[in-house]
């Protein structure tokens, strides 16, 4: 049944009410979409998370680079105003001295330099190799928090919208029964000039007007809040005006393909990611083999008189350096720390899918149930409306008392509160499920 009298009168409140607010005529109307685009592109939050992304892969090229080789040049001067001394046997001087008895000499002259060039290149280092994959894994972990804020922001935006247009419906309601109220304070004023209503008839039904006004301004003041907040989501300022599509759709029974939650996939690979770093901690035991090339000069000088001189020779060398752990106690000690952090992780891991199927299985469940009681909840709005005209009509016949017209009043009331209470189910009950079943994005 449709309320077409009631649907005229709040079409003209509502018009008024456009009229006299220009910044709804200002603003363009947007849809969910647009919001969640507008979110997604211009949120700041995001915009971080996104921009940390480029650590994660500046650490990944930073690992690889590590299998390059790598070139070094140092240069160093000394000035000895005391040469070194050096011990050597006596009978380097006299041959006939004991081979105990030593003999102080000083070598060299008072100006060396050096000068050398050397490149390194590991041959084999098993542990550059597990850097570098775990660091592909953090840049993948990266992408995975930049795809939760993502779908955080989506959650948010969506949300706030949902309130907004909630809120809308609640004045809608509210601006219906206050031209409810209006017409009966008339119909009871002039009942009052007839002397067939008395003057605390007129006073409840202004008490009510009253309470419908406030309560006007209290919506009014949350969706104004519930603006704000959207548009600061969207990256807008504040003060920009936002106007929010009607449209709200509740009858579809679509079920959404069930994918791995980012929350899940999260906890597979920090799983990879321990993986990766046990392995590396039991690679530390092996050999790293490392081939080293040198060049360079050395020069020696003597620069006093009457011979000064200063000549420099060159020097230069291929080799292979090789190093294995012997004996480190402490290696040990973090491998049995890295295997109890990846048992946790996998209890973690059960723990997170199990409690993504409880939501799935919940938010299924809440959405059916509030699916079915919406339709229920437009009838008995109908049918309370339909019940508070006839007690209008039973009122003027002199059948219905003023206490008659305000229970219809608040059945009224309730049937709305009811409606609305079942769309934020239905509403909330979907959004979860399409965060719990990683469509949210989609």
């Amino acid at each position: 049944m449709k309320l077409v009298n009631i649907h005229f009168w709040i079409l003209l409140f509502w018009l008024a009410l456009v009229s006299n607010s220009t910044v709804t005529l200002q603003a363009q109307t947007m849809t969910l979409q647009q919001c969640t685009e507008a979110a997604l592109s211009n949120n700041r939050n995001l915009q971080v998370a996104r921009n940390n992304l480029q650590l994660g892969r500046f650490r990944q090229q930073e690992a690889q680079s590590n299998l390059w080789p790598k070139v070094s040049a140092s240069a160093n001067y000394k000035y000895f105003t005391n040469l070194p001394y050096q011990l050597l046997p006596l009978s380097t001087f006299n041959p006939t001295a004991p081979e105990w008895q030593f003999k102080e000499a000083q070598f060299g002259v008072p100006h060396n330099l050096d000068a050398n060039v050397q490149v390194a290149m590991p041959l084999y280092h098993p542990q550059i190799k597990t850097g570098i994959k775990g660091a592909e894994l953090a840049a993948e972990m990266g992408d995975l928090q930049v795809e939760k804020s993502e779908e955080q922001v989506i959650f948010e935006a969506t949300n706030l919208y949902y309130n907004a247009q909630l809120l809308q419906r609640q004045l809608l309601f509210v601006d219906s029964n206050l031209v409810n109220v209006q017409q009966l304070i008339n119909n009871i004023q002039l009942l009052r000039t007839q002397a067939l209503a008395i003057g605390t008839d007129v006073s409840k039904i202004e008490l009510q007007k009253a309470q419908l006004q406030s309560q006007r301004s209290q919506i009014e003041g949350k969706l104004a809040q519930v603006l704000n907040g959207l548009n600061f989501f969207m990256g807008r300022d504040l003060n920009s005006p936002v106007n929010i599509s009607n449209e709200m759709e509740t009858g579809s029974e679509e079920n959404y393909a069930v994918l791995p939650s980012v929350d899940v996939r999260m906890a597979q690979l920090q799983n990879r990611l321990l993986t990766n770093d046990l392995k590396a901690l039991k690679q530390s035991k092996l050999p790293t083999v490392t081939a080293v090339a040198n060049y360079g000069l050395t020069g020696f000088g003597y620069l006093e008189q009457p011979d000064p001189f200063f000549k420099i020779f060159p020097i230069g060398f291929l080799g292979v350096q090789a190093s294995y752990p012997i004996w480190n106690k402490t290696t040990r000690y973090k491998i049995a720390q890295k295997e109890a952090e990846i048992t946790s992780n996998r209890l973690q891991f059960e723990h997170v899918q199990a409690q993504n199927d409880l939501q799935i299985a919940n938010a299924v469940v809440l959405k059916k149930v509030a699916q079915q009681n919406i339709p229920t909840m437009q009838q008995q709005i109908n049918l309370a409306n339909s019940v508070y005209r006839q007690t209008l009509v039973q009122q003027q016949q002199g059948t219905a008392t003023i206490a008659d017209i305000l229970l219809a009043d608040n059945a009224l009331r309730e049937a709305q509160t009811n409606y609305l209470n079942a769309l934020v189910e239905y509403l909330k009950a979907d959004l979860e499920l399409k965060k719990a079943s990683g469509s949210i994005k989609n």
